[in-house]
């Protein structure tokens, strides 16, 4: 059964770092789960306190992750057809690149600025600014599961080996 548990954790420690890159994942609790898996076999036995701060965090990175970019959007002087399009430019762009990739970094920008400049018609000038304010929430989102997710896979070999 130890062998079993030690494989699914290290998948769900290892989805839970592409899950910090590929928008599809929910990257933090695939960590979460990677941990939680590893101490439920005999070769790790983290805290009860452990468990519970990484839960905690887990879940307000998951929910800080799909505040940021609305908030930069915002920030940045975008407006709901900012937020509305960096939304859709994300969801577009899962369609038309390999592992969402691509999506995830032009994808909110381009959706961002396109919805400021269509539908809100602002100015170039501020549809841009808009759609920076989208990148740089997708940045801080993206970097905040990065630090997660990685801090999660070191606990995870560190108590494996």
């Amino acid at each position: 059964m130890d062998i079993l548990l030690i494989i699914l954790g290290a998948i769900a420690i290892l989805l839970g770092v592409l899950g910090s890159i590929i928008p599809a994942l929910p990257g933090p609790p695939f960590s979460w789960l990677g941990i939680l898996l590893l101490h439920f076999s005999s070769k790790a036995d983290f805290s009860l306190v452990f468990l519970v701060t990484t839960g905690v965090l887990m879940v307000a990175i998951t929910l800080l992750d799909l505040y940021i970019p609305t908030w930069g959007t915002k920030k940045f002087g975008g407006t709901r057809a900012g937020v509305v399009g960096s939304t859709v430019g994300l969801l577009v762009g899962l369609f038309f690149s390999p592992f969402g990739l691509v999506s995830v970094i032009l994808g909110p920008f381009f959706g961002a600025f396109i919805g400021e400049l269509l539908v809100a018609k602002n100015d170039v000038n501020k549809a841009l600014k808009s759609a920076t304010g989208s990148f740089f929430g997708f940045l801080i989102g993206t970097g905040l599961k990065l630090a997660y997710g990685g801090s999660m896979a070191v606990y995870f070999m560190r108590e494996l080996f």
